[in-house]
């Protein structure tokens, strides 16, 4: 009731806040016998910590994680995963000027109403420092869902604000820190950033994920389907404001004759619907895409009120990414790589075997 947790039979519960003194997850629900230690883990939660560029906030956390239980001998034990990440670089006192007041676009507001209190500290809970747990846990589903059925979960950013990044390769993703598929239009992006922080502004990003090699079946019928808990689970993350799975809202201007995947002996000729038929997988590339707000947290005066309904100006102090978007791809790499997994055991609970196909 929470909703602090994600998923049925691999679940991930998230906790903590940006500025407590920690923050982590148990993940329930990992079949046993998976070789599993903290550099395995390390190394997705490394692509995703702040601090890594001069385009991201200069918060320096290590991101260290803690494996407290669930694995024995390097082996998980089937037995819940207790992640724990220190935090150690909080600077609480920058948010002292807001701790009676409400920044626009960000949820303060909603929290105060909601609870009646609110840690106003980095944003407390509603702060993208709890993605970190979240990719932690996804590190372990995208280990194990490569091991067990050679399924890959990688992703990119295909626009910056109003600069769209062509594709060109996936061997660009990992060379710079936009995750940009595209080595040439980096300095554009890195001009159009530095640009950015001087102006005390923030943008949005769009981010591209795509799971390849899932086998067919995975889905449930109506309200379970695969691609609606792909998007609940997406929109779980900070920030994001739009999901589509496949041609996504480019389907509203296609016709049946070209939306439509035709079939043939050898397989399908496109791929209109993202890998996900009726809800169920069809055994092609499952393909997301995400639309992500500018941050909330700005330099820039804006109105707002305080507890009391009067009105005030608001100026957000503190270290801030620009664009979240640019430190997103792991994140919405786990959650896809999360509610995979998942569904990937609900199916063998279901039907008892790997795949359905005869």
């Amino acid at each position: 009731m929470s909703g602090n947790t994600l998923g049925k039979l691999f679940c991930v519960s998230n906790f903590g806040e940006s500025h407590g003194p920690a923050i982590g997850a148990v993940v329930d629900g990992c079949p046993p016998g998976l070789p599993l230690d903290e550099a395995d883990i390390q190394f997705e939660l490394d692509r995703r910590r702040p601090g890594t560029s001069r385009h991201v906030t200069q918060r320096q956390e290590a991101d260290q994680v803690e494996i407290l239980s669930g694995v024995y001998q390097g082996m998980t034990t089937g037995t819940p995963i207790g992640l724990l990440i220190r935090n150690v670089d909080a600077r609480s006192k920058d948010y002292s000027n807001i701790t009676d007041t409400f920044r626009p676009g960000h949820a303060d507001y909603t929290y105060w109403r909601k609870y009646g209190e609110r840690d106003p500290r980095g944003g407390g809970r509603s702060s993208a420092r709890l993605t970190a747990p979240t990719v932690a846990a996804g590190a372990i589903a995208k280990k194990w869902l490569t091991q067990t059925y050679g399924v890959t979960v990688r992703g990119y950013m295909s626009q910056l604000g109003p600069i769209p990044i062509p594709f060109e390769s996936w061997e660009h993703v990992a060379n710079n820190p936009f995750y940009a598929p595209n080595a040439q239009i980096v300095p554009e992006l890195e001009q159009y950033m530095d640009q950015l922080r001087r102006d005390g502004d923030s943008v949005g990003a769009r981010i591209e994920v795509v799971a390849e090699n899932p086998p067919p079946g995975w889905g449930e019928p109506l309200y379970d389907r695969l691609d609606a808990d792909i998007a609940h689970a997406m929109m779980g993350l900070n920030a994001v404001k739009g999901v589509s799975i496949g041609a996504g809202f480019d389907c509203v201007s296609q016709r049946g004759s070209e939306h439509g995947d035709e079939l043939t002996p050898d397989g399908f000729l496109s791929n209109h619907a993202g890998g996900v038929l009726g809800g169920i997988s069809s055994g092609q590339p499952i393909t997301v895409s995400l639309a992500i707000k500018p941050t909330s947290s700005i330099r820039i005066e804006r109105q707002s009120i305080n507890r009391a309904g009067e009105p005030v100006q608001v100026q957000t102090l503190g270290r801030h990414d620009p664009c979240v978007g640019i430190r997103a791809t792991p994140i919405v790499e786990a959650l896809l790589a999360i509610v995979l997994m998942d569904h990937a055991l609900r199916h063998r609970a279901q039907c008892g075997t790997e795949t359905t196909n005869p």
